[in-house]
């Protein structure tokens, strides 16, 4: 996408979600993981309408089955919408075999 599109995008989605970044050096098309996690664990549905409309959601469930970690209720949210098994995710697969000192 040019990047007026992605400018006029950013401006729509809740500022908190990049607090601790620059606006104006995010290109959401070079890491579109790290949009999609901060949209999906942070950002409010008006924010997950603009992320699904901009990438579509088939990219985005690509993009979310190679991330190593998500938070439990997005991994839930983003299985149950696609209609793709949890198992299918790298994450759940990811935490499901690490062991905490706390919960050994």
């Amino acid at each position: 996408m040019d990047n007026d599109t992605q400018h006029t995008l950013l401006e729509k989605l809740s500022p908190r979600l990049f607090w601790d970044m620059d606006s104006s050096q995010i290109d959401l098309d070079k890491f579109p993981g790290h949009i999609i996690q901060r949209v999906l664990e942070y950002g409010e549905f008006d924010d997950w309408k603009l992320i699904k409309q901009y990438y579509g959601l088939k990219k985005i469930v690509k993009c979310c089955q190679s991330l190593r970690t998500l938070d439990p209720r997005a991994l839930s949210y983003i299985s149950c919408i696609s209609n793709t098994p949890k198992e299918t995710f790298r994450c759940y697969n990811f935490s499901q075999s690490t062991q905490t000192l706390w919960n050994s």
